[in-house]
């Protein structure tokens, strides 16, 4: 991959994000108007964030929060003669603040953790994961494909121990993983390994590592 791609898969994902803006962000939607490959990258990438967002939970504010937006808001003037649309403001005001809030600050159920980059082969997986560290998902980005008579498998390998298998996973889709074992993440190598098909035969990596990173 170039570097004028990897640049634009960035800003295409920062396009996506929502953080491209400004001049940079009209220079970007003119670009997406005549170049399809970017077009369809700034897509790719908005359909995966899309699947990330529709995890988010909503979560009721405490009611600390009502308390602390009341006191917050500027002390109630009569309404002038010509109009009684102050209150209705004010009122309008208040549940603006309440939902943004609540949208601001519920938390997510799986945070975006890391990246699985290829070593010599092409494309990346994005891995989230829940507050316990005991759920996560691995979504793939132009993940290449392997023959029908082999598997990609997923690893944990925590710090001074020996690798623990966490699966078969697919490399064409979203894969959600409950780690049902006690496993210490803190400084561990989660890896995607190319086995035959079904899985190693002997509970370790036999074959290549495609895809890593530390947490």
């Amino acid at each position: 991959m170039s570097v004028n791609d990897r640049r634009d898969r960035a800003l295409a994902a920062e396009y996506a994000l929502g953080t491209l803006c400004g001049a940079a962000r009209l220079r970007f939607q003119r670009r997406l108007k005549r170049e399809p490959a970017l077009e369809a990258e700034t897509a790719r990438w908005i359909t995966l964030l899309h699947g990330m967002e529709s995890q988010l939970q909503p979560v009721t504010p405490p009611e600390a929060v009502w308390k602390k937006i009341a006191l917050a808001l500027p002390e109630r003037k009569p309404a002038p003669v010509y109009g009684r649309t102050l209150p209705w403001l004010t009122a309008a005001g208040l549940v603006f603040a309440v939902l943004l809030y609540a949208f601001a600050f519920r938390p997510p159920a799986l945070t975006p953790l890391t990246v699985l980059n290829g070593g010599q082969q092409s494309g990346q997986w994005i891995v989230s994961a829940n507050g316990a560290r005991d759920r996560i998902r691995l979504s793939p980005v132009e993940v290449m494909a392997v023959a029908p008579d082999k598997s990609l498998e997923l690893w944990v390998i925590p710090a001074g121990q020996a690798p623990v298998s966490l699966g078969v996973i697919q490399g064409g889709s979203v894969n959600n993983i409950d780690i049902t074992r006690r496993l210490s993440m803190e400084n561990a190598v989660l890896a995607v390994s190319l086995e035959p098909k079904g899985g190693s035969k002997t509970g370790q990596p036999t074959g290549p590592v495609l895809y890593s990173a530390k947490l």
